[in-house]
């Protein structure tokens, strides 16, 4: 049984999609698990055939109990099952299955005092984690929440606190790399501990192999120069992980580059428009082939001439590719498209926005609008899976944000309760917190239904993606002003077009249209919004 929350202690099967016999292949989902905050797919790590069902569906059982046993058909497994109820992981499930904090399966004894830290499950889907940014180094003191690292996950680059206090140790996955979820991150205690037994016996115990050790008190930063995270008088610079890569490629060196983020943050745009004022001084370069391959201003190609630049694939990008490609291949998509009279918006949004510290956008008006119809058309709200359509009767809406390194989605839960002021408030604290990488992964799973808005952009129409396991997707363009036939009469109005995207193995093309039409309605007329 996984830990597929930080919380959890203990998870009910709520529906077994496999049964035994069936040929698995790793990806493949197994179950649907209800954790102690949502009902969760829970996928295959592994090939071969599914032999044994530990917990049936309905049942409850604590992590670690054994769920299921994968092996090679026929193979005889009555030695694990011997004795009535096997002892936790005898079905060699993968390090990812373990809780975050676990710790290592040590021969030797732990000093008192020192805690190991490894690297933790910080969405439900994450599986493997790269390090992008270390924030202290080895031979520092650590408080009690302080911030360790930065660490890229499936969905987003996060800060990473420390819950322990005492000094850096050891450091186990170096800036960049990557390793499975309960692979050594870190050790901390006390200074001057002796710690190189732990860390060698937890690599050749753990499941999962760890970086070199680091046992000098030097910057991680000095292995990789020309990214200068430190200036000279050794104070820290703070920058996103796509800006040390950029920087890296373009020979700047940081320290020389003003920082546009939040605290001084040197982000993306920042390397990209910097211009040298004097001739890099700091960061010693390795060679010149080197400086030719990563020029600090981009060179003058002549015509006729190619010139291209790769950009390395963040762990988000690689998500997003892979979830996009799952939903576009697996889920029949169609669209259909309703041009909105928005006229009746915009009077009312203006009216509602003279009410002190109140901030309505038009985006606001549209999720509430579209958690309203939701009631009305559940089917819309809906979730597929091999044996049933799950019909969801709470609204969770996902709302589309764009990031420095990709695209998050955190949720509304619950937005059909919630007033047009308490939408614009929440929206605006998530989508803050989103581009600030303050937002839990907590906050950004459960959608039921998913917005996606780039009228801002001028864009007036639109298709997305569907964001599995959601049914549905609204693409919102923008307002536009034109002339209208109102009446017989030719007149200006404001329109908007909206496209739904549906998974048709659960919409139907009239059950779609019905939700359109009633979305149109509440834009249309947002007084009915308030009733």
């Amino acid at each position: 049984m996984p830990r597929l929350s930080d919380t959890m202690t203990e998870g009910t099967v709520a529906t077994w999609l496999k049964k035994v016999g069936d040929t698995i292949k790793e990806g493949d989902i197994l179950a649907e698990i209800e954790t102690d905050k949502a009902t969760m797919e829970f996928e295959s790590f592994n090939s071969g055939v599914l032999l044994h069902i530990g917990i049936e569906a309905g049942q409850t059982a604590p992590v670690d109990s054994l769920l299921a046993i994968i092996g090679k058909e026929g193979e005889d497994i009555s030695a694990l099952l011997s004795g009535g109820t096997p002892a936790p992981k005898v079905e060699a499930t993968p390090a990812v299955e373990t809780p975050a904090t676990s710790a290592p399966q040590a021969t030797v004894a732990i000093p008192a005092g020192v805690k190991v830290i490894t690297m933790p499950r910080l969405s439900d889907t994450m599986t493997t984690g790269t390090v992008a940014t270390w924030l202290k180094k080895v031979g520092d003191s650590v408080k009690e929440g302080d911030m360790l690292a930065e660490i890229e996950t499936d969905k987003a680059t996060m800060e990473f606190e420390s819950f322990n206090a005492g000094t850096l140790l050891y450091i186990g996955i170096e800036e960049g790399g990557s390793a499975p979820v309960d692979s050594v991150l870190a050790i901390i205690g006390p200074a001057g501990t002796d710690v190189s037994g732990i860390a060698e016996n937890y690599s050749k115990g753990g499941e999962a192999p760890v970086a070199a050790k680091t046992e000098t008190a030097a910057p991680v930063e000095a292995t990789q120069p020309v990214q200068e995270t430190t200036t000279s008088d050794n104070s820290r610079i703070f920058a996103s992980p796509l800006a040390k890569q950029i920087a890296k490629e373009k020979g700047i060196n940081l320290s020389q580059v003003k920082g546009s983020g939040e605290n001084g943050r040197i982000v993306k745009s920042d390397v990209e428009n910097f211009t040298a004022s004097a001739p890099a001084v700091a960061a010693p370069i390795a060679s010149q082939t080197e400086v030719q391959s990563a020029p600090a201003v981009k060179p003058f190609v002549p015509a006729g001439e190619t010139y291209s630049e790769k950009i390395p694939n963040s762990t988000m990008r690689k998500v997003i590719a892979k979830r996009l490609s799952e939903s576009i291949f697996t889920a029949p998509h169609f669209y259909l498209t309703i041009e909105v009279a928005m006229d009746e918006a915009m009077k009312s949004r203006a009216t509602i926005n003279t009410v002190p510290d109140t901030k309505v956008s038009f985006n606001d008006m549209v999720i509430k609008a579209c958690a309203m119809a939701l009631k009305k058309h559940p089917k819309v709200n809906s979730q597929w899976a091999d044996d049933a359509i799950t019909i969801h009767h709470h609204v969770n809406i996902g709302v589309a944000v764009a990031v420095e390194d990709g695209l998050v989605v955190p949720v509304l839960k619950f937005a059909d309760q919630m007033s047009l002021s308490q939408i614009g408030n929440n929206v605006k604290d998530v989508a803050g917190r989103a581009k600030n990488k303050k937002l839990q992964p907590a906050e950004m799973e459960g959608s039921t239904f998913t917005v996606s808005n780039l009228g801002m952009f001028g864009i007036t129409e639109f298709t997305s993606i569907i964001n599995q396991p959601n049914s549905a997707i609204l693409s919102v363009g923008a307002i536009v002003e034109k002339p209208v036939v109102r009446n017989g009469q030719i007149v200006v109005g404001n329109t908007m077009k909206v496209t739904l995207a549906c998974d048709h193995r659960t919409v139907d093309g009239a059950t779609g249209a019905q939700f359109l039409q009633t979305l149109r309605t509440y834009l249309e007329n947002p007084v009915t919004m308030l009733a």
